[in-house]
């Protein structure tokens, strides 16, 4: 049986398949170069651009699209390596702050180059989308926020 695929099924598979390739290369990109995944990647960038370098779990949970409880998950081993750290709130001690440590934040700027570099090596090989690339930005800006 073969049916016809609209547009929005079409747009669906490809942005899927598109996103799939991005994560592929920048997931191998930042392991080769600097030990992070993407992943760790997207938590460390939600704390960079938080205020003072400090979120709550259920901030950063918000941020990167995990669960709270994912997101202590996948800070565990950071704090481990020292990227990460955990402060107790100041007006409740059951919540828990992860703040970025000053060698996170080192980290954080070596992986945003690497993340910059792939994503230009990636545009390179569509001119087309590197030509208009406020737009694109603009637009998957608007499908975000039109989601949330």
């Amino acid at each position: 049986m073969q049916t016809k695929t609209s547009k929005e099924q079409a747009l669906a598979l490809t942005f899927a398949s598109a996103w799939n390739l991005l994560e592929r290369r920048l997931d191998h990109s930042l392991g080769a170069i600097r030990g992070i995944s993407l992943a760790e990647y997207r938590l460390l960038r939600a704390l960079g651009d938080a205020t003072g370098a400090q979120a709550s779990r259920v901030d950063l949970a918000h941020a990167v699209g995990l669960t709270p409880s994912g997101v202590t998950r996948a800070l565990r081993p950071m704090e481990k390596l020292g990227i990460v750290s955990t402060l107790k709130s100041k007006r409740d001690a059951r919540l828990a702050i992860a703040a970025l440590t000053p060698a996170g934040r080192e980290i954080l700027e070596d992986a945003s180059g690497v993340v910059d570099d792939t994503m230009k090596t990636f545009l390179a090989h569509s001119p087309k989308a590197a030509s208009q690339l406020n737009e694109l930005l603009a637009l998957l800006q608007d499908l975000n926020q039109q989601a949330r």
